[in-house]
């Protein structure tokens, strides 16, 4: 009898095993990606999919790697204060296979000091390699794009602007260093919208799905290489 109720008890936690697994919840195997900032990363004036962090998880689904769906904490118009704050009340997972940094063109934009965004910037780093499942190894920084090429920056002093975005450019790239996370370079490439429209989105402000499509791409064997 006894042996009888063990055996059920046996089948009945595994029965429970295989439809949690079956209604999509934790899967051995899976992949986490944490994606912080603010519209650069939220995917302002595309659709989610669109996003660059949704973009490159499809990315690496297609080339056979299980990744779950992008955790984003970022929000249009969002400085290091406004990340912060949120990182204190979102509630996170322990670990996450790896972390995507964008944060900076609004401090760039109210014009914060530099010493608040390197101070900021600092804490949003050690927070991302505190969540990160390898640590500085799987921490991704990517410079802030220059905003100036896009219709509504030419309506700016786009030399003075786009030299600030340079030395907001430089504080995240020592901090990065500093850390030794990676730092993935986007600003000389974001200025191709200068020529080219179609890099920016309808709004005339924010990137299009094809410049998002960059920066995954510049992610992607980065990224591939720390999950084999």
């Amino acid at each position: 009898m006894n042996f009888l109720l063990g055996l059920f008890m046996i089948l009945s936690v595994s029965s429970c095993r295989k439809q949690v697994d079956a209604s999509g919840g934790e899967h051995l195997g899976m992949k986490t990606f944490l994606a912080l900032g603010d519209s650069y990363t939220s995917g302002e004036a595309v659709i989610q999919s669109e996003s660059f962090p949704f973009q490159l998880a499809d990315k690496l689904r297609a080339e056979g790697f299980k990744v779950e769906n992008p955790h984003v904490i970022a929000s249009t118009g969002w400085t290091t204060i406004n990340l912060l704050a949120a990182l204190k009340n979102e509630p996170l997972k322990e670990k996450y296979d790896f972390v995507t940094v964008l944060i900076g063109v609004n401090n760039q934009y109210v014009k914060s000091s530099l010493n608040e965004y390197r101070t900021h910037f600092v804490e949003i780093l050690n927070k991302a390699i505190s969540h990160s499942r390898g640590g500085r190894a799987t921490v991704y920084v990517l410079s802030i794009p220059d905003w100036t090429v896009t219709p509504f920056g030419k309506l700016k002093d786009t030399k003075l602007e786009s030299a600030s975005v340079d030395i907001y450019n430089k504080v995240n790239r020592e901090e990065s260093k500093n850390a030794n996370v990676h730092y993935v370079e986007i600003t000389a490439a974001s200025r191709i919208a200068d020529t080219d429209d179609s890099y920016t989105s309808t709004d005339g402000l924010h990137p299009s799905y094809k410049m998002y499509k960059d920066w995954a791409d510049k992610l992607y064997p980065l990224i591939k290489k720390e999950l084999n």
